[in-house]
């Protein structure tokens, strides 16, 4: 079964979006503004309580001086003394880090996890961000219409994704060698973003990832897709699509696809060939073009939902790295 191109075509799809001629140069630049960031952080302990873990509302100064928000849960077993794995966790668009329990899940497993609020979402995270031109309907358009491009949404929650990496390593009891990033749809797109900037990351597992190849994604029915946003910037912006090149352009600066090749951790990549929110050709677009070592888990009959087993296949993943 398939929505878009079939398997076999999928497999050898590198994506039709552009890449900005100073890509590389732009991510240097944000990183090294990252650089220059305090990794200081301040711990509220939380309501919710367990007998495996501590948990914590972990809040930071994120780029731009915005206050950022994650949710910490750190093993009971694990102390200064010893040092265990850490997993950066990264929730789907418009929501926020979720419930503690499935947190705690990984904790039982001796895995401190970071859980990051993005940005003006579901969350209790800021978004600061003064931009011009539209400020409606999603977060992929945010900033479009700025002539600096250092003023998209996303380039300040992809450094967000790289700090709490940083944190993580910075923890007494967790290992900096021991560190994987994990989310679905956009929170797949930001484990990917998190693995390509902050290469130390060890294993990283995209689900059904969101933010990849813009241009084939409003090509595909984006009506009835998570890149609905792009039909609207159209209707009401550029009807007669005179900024076109310029628009995928620009979204480039943020598109996962380019990033991939960054990544230097093992990656379990997960999709589903009937997904109709993130067509399979543009995660396919990411998956093709990470170039170390990889596994892909395929779900022939499934799409943008909950995948059964999945969860069990990503813990053991990660704990054999």
């Amino acid at each position: 079964m398939h929505t878009d191109l079939p398997l076999e075509e999928l497999k050898q799809y590198m994506g039709s979006s552009p890449r900005p001629a100073d890509f590389d140069d732009y991510w240097e630049r944000a990183l090294h503004e990252l650089e220059q960031q305090s990794m200081e952080y301040e711990l509220v302990t939380a309501a919710f309580s367990s007998p495996l873990a501590d948990c914590y509302h972990l809040y930071f100064t994120g780029v731009g001086g915005a206050r950022v928000h994650a949710k910490l849960v750190r093993p009971k077993s694990v102390s200064g003394d010893t040092a265990g794995p850490a997993l950066a966790m990264f929730h789907g668009y418009a929501c926020d880090s979720g419930d503690w329990f499935d947190k705690v899940s990984y904790a039982a497993h001796g895995i401190t996890v970071l859980a990051l609020d993005c940005r003006g979402q579901g969350g209790l995270s800021e978004d600061n961000l003064m931009v011009k031109g539209s400020t409606v309907r999603g977060h992929i358009i945010r900033g479009i219409d700025d002539p600096d491009p250092d003023r998209l949404y996303y380039r300040n929650v992809f450094l967000d994704t790289v700090q709490i990496v940083r944190i993580l390593m910075s923890m007494p009891g967790v290992d900096p060698d021991r560190i994987g990033a994990y989310g679905c749809s956009q929170g797949g797109a930001l484990a990917t973003a998190c693995a390509a900037l902050e290469p130390r990351v060890k294993a990283a597992v995209p689900v059904y990832p969101f933010l990849a190849d813009y241009r084939r994604a409003w090509s595909l029915e984006p009506t009835t897709s998570a890149y609905e946003e792009l039909v609207y910037y159209f209707r009401f912006f550029d009807p007669h699509h005179e900024r076109e090149e310029a628009v995928f352009n620009k979204l480039g600066y943020i598109d996962i696809q380019h990033l991939a090749s960054r990544i230097k951790g093992r990656v379990l990549f997960v999709t589903g060939l009937v997904d109709t929110i993130c067509p399979p050709s543009t995660q396919f677009a990411v998956y093709n073009r990470i170039q170390g070592e990889k596994e892909l888990l395929v779900y022939h009959e499934y799409g943008h939902e909950h995948l059964p087993y999945h969860s069990d296949r990503v813990l053991k993943f990660l704990l054999r790295q």
